[in-house]
């Protein structure tokens, strides 16, 4: 059951029934404009591993506001694809297949799906290095792909959260910038983290679960390196500097519990950073329905808030 719920299906099943609905809210019988989509762009390789992302620009001039997001499966399985992708037929309401980047595209965001090196055979932090090559990237080639490199913002769900929340409270200091687009900056100006671990630390109590996610991602126990799992933990890098957040989570979590991002979001206010923590009553790791529509409603209100504000 934990490996079903953190990996990648339940997280599909979100995002694909929270699309489905949110379409249904919010179609009109007007054409929907052209959005361009560009698929496996490489921005980065190591050893032969090509890193790679796939994009939907919007219709319109731009220079566009830029959402960067991050899969979720435990840091060891998923796939960028899994957010650029058409949902499957049995989702499809009779107003078109949207992946969530082509979602974010029509409501004049470019979506990009970043794709990232897996666990076990890349240990932390390859993970938010690739996360802030793929900034860079975007940063160092924002005019030709017409997007406003001052506009960027990270979402994740589960390890991609968990990678989103990074992202938004770590800078060069931390150590995970990577080698590659160096003139550039991998800071986001806000994080939509949906149900992304924040303590690593908290897995140690619970033995199976640390062997099975967390020694593959860290490469040992709690006990024997300690610092590297603070290292990894978003929330031992929140600051006054530490971007927006909106966190989203569901109260009957066992995955990720909801403590991860009660204690982010208390101590993002408590630095004088701005967080909005929004927890959906009685939902698991991942959930569908009309909560699932509010919570995206919610998070698209806050990223033209703090993305498409001059």
């Amino acid at each position: 059951m934990f490996r079903n719920c953190f990996g990648v299906t339940l997280m599909l099943r979100f995002v694909w029934v929270l699309l489905a609905g949110l379409l249904i809210a919010t179609s009109t019988n007007a054409a929907e404009p052209s959005v361009r989509i560009q698929k496996d762009v490489v921005y980065a390789a190591f050893d032969g591993e090509k890193v790679q992302f796939d994009m939907a620009i919007p219709a319109g001039a731009g220079p566009h506001p830029v959402v960067v997001c991050f899969h979720g499966g435990a840091w060891k399985s998923g796939s960028r694809k899994d957010l650029s992708k058409p949902s499957p037929a049995d989702m499809d309401f009779g107003t078109g297949k949207k992946s969530l980047i082509e979602w974010l595209a029509d409501r004049g965001f470019a979506g990009v799906s970043v794709g990232y090196r897996l666990a076990p055979k890349n240990k932390f932090p390859a993970q938010i290095e690739d996360a802030k090559t793929a900034v860079r990237y975007l940063r160092a080639n924002a005019k030709a792909l017409n997007l406003d490199p001052t506009r960027v913002a990270a979402l994740g769900f589960s390890a991609g959260g968990h990678l989103a929340a990074l992202l938004g409270t770590t800078d060069s200091a931390a150590g995970f910038e990577g080698t590659l687009y160096h003139d550039y900056s991998s800071q986001v100006q806000c994080v939509v983290d949906f149900f992304g671990p924040a303590d690593l630390s908290l897995y140690s109590e619970t033995e199976g679960i640390e062997k099975a996610f967390m020694v593959p991602l860290l490469g040992a126990r709690y006990s024997s390196q300690p610092n590297v799992y603070k290292k990894a933990s978003p929330i031992e890098h929140v600051s006054k500097e530490s971007a927006p957040f909106l966190i989203i989570h569901g109260t009957a979590d066992v995955i990720v519990p909801v403590i991860h991002s009660e204690r982010l979001h208390d101590k993002l206010i408590a630095a004088g950073a701005r967080s909005e923590l929004l927890t959906v009553s009685g939902k698991g790791h991942g959930w569908g329905g009309e909560p699932a529509i509010d919570a995206m409603g919610t998070a698209i209100k806050f990223l033209k808030a703090e993305l498409k504000a001059k």
